[in-house]
């Protein structure tokens, strides 16, 4: 092989490591950068603007998401009206934001898709935003809805908070 041909080959090789460290670096994006990024897809309010609180109960749970600042009305008017969407797909086995958001795999959401007939979900407002809870007698799907909340507790890293 001719000096030229393996400088050719031996600029391929860096191109090719470049292109795949570059690759590597968009890639290795954490779970919390990724649903921070992609919760404006999901949820019409800021979430840098919100905190998302989950508490997990004898009976079930209560997801609240509170506006970081009490006096922005039209953060808390767009938590209200997610959650209340939310709360009445959920009523009906429906979890697909959930699951777009973070994935299909995510612990606990087979099961409350399955068993939603067995879950009792309300909806109230609060004065800096809303909560959903869920209540169910069956310890399965307690279990599901507990393993949901440390799911999205992990994955919304700064922007959740355990009750």
């Amino acid at each position: 092989m001719s000096s030229s041909a393996r400088a050719v080959l031996k600029m391929g090789k860096v191109f090719v490591v470049l292109l795949l460290l570059s690759s590597f670096t968009v890639f290795a994006q954490t779970s919390q950068e990724r649903v921070h990024q992609m919760s404006h897809n999901v949820m019409p309010f800021d979430m840098s603007k919100t905190v998302h609180i989950f508490k997990m109960t004898e009976s079930g749970g209560v997801q609240r998401v509170l506006a970081r600042d009490p006096g922005k009305s039209n953060q808390i008017a767009l938590i209200r009206q997610h959650l209340k969407h939310e709360a009445e797909r959920f009523q009906r086995g429906d979890y697909s934001d959930p699951e777009m958001l973070h994935g299909a795999d995510m612990p606990g959401l087979r099961e409350l898709r399955a068993g939603a007939s067995g879950i009792e979900i309300s909806y109230a407002e609060l004065s800096a935003g809303a909560e959903i809870t869920f209540e169910t007698t069956d310890l399965h799907l307690l279990t599901a809805i507990h393993r949901w909340f440390g799911a999205q507790l992990s994955e919304h890293g700064a922007d959740a908070k355990a009750e």
